[in-house]
């Protein structure tokens, strides 16, 4: 299966993910979340919210991202 979708073009093997992707994030409710992946939302959302810190604007992150190469 996989050497037939390496005979497609990449802008067709693009669209196919593209369209696996929606239709995995259409039927997103379907997935649940185990007991300890929702802790560890819970653990993390908690230390956002204690620690005061924002976060930054993705454009400014970017940027010092591309100044370090």
């Amino acid at each position: 299966m996989v050497a037939n979708l390496r005979a497609l073009p990449i802008d067709e093997r693009i669209r196919l993910v593209e369209d696996i992707w929606d239709s995995i994030a259409a039927d997103q409710v379907a997935l649940l979340m185990t007991g300890e992946q929702r802790a560890e939302l819970d653990r993390r959302l908690d230390a956002y919210e204690l620690d005061g810190i924002r976060g930054r604007e993705a454009t400014e992150v970017i940027a010092d991202i591309k100044k370090r190469w």
